[in-house]
């Protein structure tokens, strides 16, 4: 079988790519924003929290966790998820060093 447009670039630039991906969509975002600010959740508290139905939060929230962003852990009949740090480690990585290059480029 032939290569797939992801064979043509570096691990690290699918694992970037599959992040971002996941962070595109503003409720995503405010997912993310509301994990930061209480720290971890019941998947319920999510509901109440945004003006989405269940449904979707929860494929978000299954975007989210498949992109590494957020992990869960089982609580009697809900989900608790909070925010995965290694992944946002990764992150802070490779835009620090964005930020860092263009600070020292001597371009337009």
């Amino acid at each position: 079988m032939g290569a797939t447009k992801t064979d043509h670039f570096t691990d690290r630039q699918n694992e970037i790519a599959i992040i971002t991906k996941a962070l595109g969509h503003p409720a995503r975002i405010a997912i993310i924003e509301y994990l930061l600010k209480v720290n971890s959740c019941i998947t319920g508290d999510i509901v109440n929290e945004l003006p989405l139905a269940q449904p979707t939060i929860s494929q978000h929230l299954k975007e989210l966790k498949n992109a590494g962003l957020i992990k869960g852990t089982i609580e009697g009949n809900s989900v608790c998820y909070c925010i995965d740090e290694n992944t946002f480690a990764v992150l802070r990585e490779y835009f620090s060093n964005i930020v860092v290059t263009v600070t020292n480029q001597k371009c337009c």
